[in-house]
């Protein structure tokens, strides 16, 4: 993956996480949209592994989300105003996160880089308000060029945001499942 394409990949994460990103370093496809596929409701689906239970605390219900989590989901590309296509297969692999000082975080993501696979530490601004977590990014710049604005709102093991930048802005949502221990 060259220097762009890895910019790419972390802005699109940006994007996500409320920065603004969505790249190939995770198995992404931004060409195209998958169709949706119709369910079949005489077809059990898998059960989903069990998750243990969120703790209560905001910060440490944070914590436990974003450490060793994938977020999965889609997102769509939103220029002038009008939301475009809908795209699938968006997923990202959360190692931890890290509390700084006040409201300061580091999460630190996984992402390929090459044939290797690097972490990457992204500082962002966090804000607790009651049950639902709002992550922040301003301004953030990234390798080769660009910044990104970003919010996503985590409730539960969902998210969902909205992201800006140079390259234009989007919208996002999905799942957060973790690793089991």
């Amino acid at each position: 993956m060259k220097t762009s394409q890895l910019s790419l990949s972390l802005s699109l994460f940006i994007a996500l996480l409320g920065f603004g990103l969505n790249q190939p370093a995770f198995g992404q496809d931004q060409t195209k949209a998958e169709p949706r596929k119709e369910e079949k409701t005489d077809q059990a689906k898998p059960a989903a592994p069990a998750q243990k239970p969120l703790p209560a605390d905001p910060e440490e219900r944070f914590k436990a989300l974003f450490t060793k989590s994938y977020l999965s989901g889609r997102w769509a590309p939103l220029k002038a105003g009008a939301l475009g296509e809908e795209k699938t297969g968006d997923k990202y692999c959360i190692v931890s996160v890290i509390k700084g000082s006040g409201d300061n975080w580091t999460v630190n993501v996984k992402m390929k880089y090459r044939d290797q696979e690097v972490v990457m530490p992204i500082p962002v601004q966090m804000r607790f308000v009651g049950d639902v977590a709002i992550l922040e990014v301003n301004n953030l710049a990234t390798p080769g060029g660009g910044t990104y604005t970003a919010r996503l709102l985590i409730y539960e093991r969902t998210y969902s945001g909205a992201w800006k930048g140079q390259r234009g802005g989007g919208m996002i949502y999905g799942t957060i499942t973790n690793e089991p221990e």
